[in-house]
């Protein structure tokens, strides 16, 4: 995410948070009231938005801020390291606070997910990826904490590539006619991607010669079939019902992309705190 856009998306996340004011802190505080604070773990967590996210929201709110990373974007931290250390009035520190925490702990409960699926598929030549079922307006940072994790993005939004999908299919009548009128409207340089869920399907996209054949909601034994089938011919992704029970598996079938859904629309927010340094 540019940061032109990093901060219109945080100015609005601000705006929303602050409304007219703190009427609390305001009516404690002067402006010229300085304080120190440190954001802290409370769990064992892999981080993301601690070395860009998180700062941008305390220099959006005050540029006099200072700010003392303490760790990286992608980092496995403890229970009690300090991510970020914060310095300036004590208005601006508070206001602030909610905000960065909300997105920080959103943010590292998605790369922390991400970074177990990808441990558990480490002996394996697959790609793990995100999808579009992301938080509307988090999408760019919730796939920047994907890749955190250590994983990869999937089409960040519909432009991005073409991906014939079931409804597609239905519309259109057949994976053959969705495809050849793709051909007659894109590019030559962009792939085409298509998802199938029997192996009659699947046949029918080599026919067709797409390029990537995503398999959805199949079982193990299907995919590996599958992948016989395909042979090298096309690029072949999983997808469906994958979790941390089944992925292995699902990567020992020889696919080489699996992409999941739950490592944004799923993910539980880690637990981190403010504290205040006197």
């Amino acid at each position: 995410m540019d940061r032109l856009s990093l901060r219109q998306t945080l100015s609005a996340f601000l705006a929303e948070d602050i409304g007219h004011g703190d009427l609390t802190s305001e009516s404690i505080f002067t402006p010229h009231d300085l304080g120190r604070a440190q954001i802290v773990a409370r769990e064992s967590c892999v981080v993301a938005g601690v070395d860009s996210v998180a700062p941008e929201v305390f220099r959006l709110q005050n540029p006099v801020v200072e700010l003392n990373v303490k760790v990286q974007d992608g980092q496995r931290v403890e229970p009690g390291q300090v991510l970020l250390e914060v310095a300036g009035p004590v208005i601006d520190l508070l206001k602030a606070e909610r905000v960065a925490l909300n997105l920080l702990q959103r943010l590292s409960g998605i790369s922390t997910l991400t970074a177990a699926f990808v441990e558990r598929v480490k002996l394996y030549p697959v790609r793990i990826t995100d999808t579009r079922k992301t938080t509307p307006g988090l999408r760019a940072l919730e796939k920047e904490a994907v890749r955190a994790g250590g994983a990869y993005n999937h089409r960040f939004h519909l432009a991005d590539g073409v991906l014939v999908k079931d409804n597609h299919i239905a519309a259109c009548g057949s994976i053959a006619r969705a495809v050849a009128r793709i051909r007659k409207h894109i590019p030559h340089t962009l792939r085409i991607e298509v998802e199938t869920d029997t192996l009659e399907q699947v046949i029918e996209c080599l026919e067709c010669k797409v390029d990537i054949i995503m398999l959805d909601n199949m079982s193990v034994k299907e995919m590996r079939e599958a992948v016989a089938v395909i042979d090298g011919r096309a690029l072949v992704e999983a997808s469906g019902g994958v979790n941390l029970k089944t992925v292995t598996d699902i990567a020992a079938t020889g696919v080489d992309i699996i992409s999941i859904g739950a490592l944004t629309h799923s993910a539980s927010a880690c637990d981190l705190g403010m504290d205040w340094l006197v």
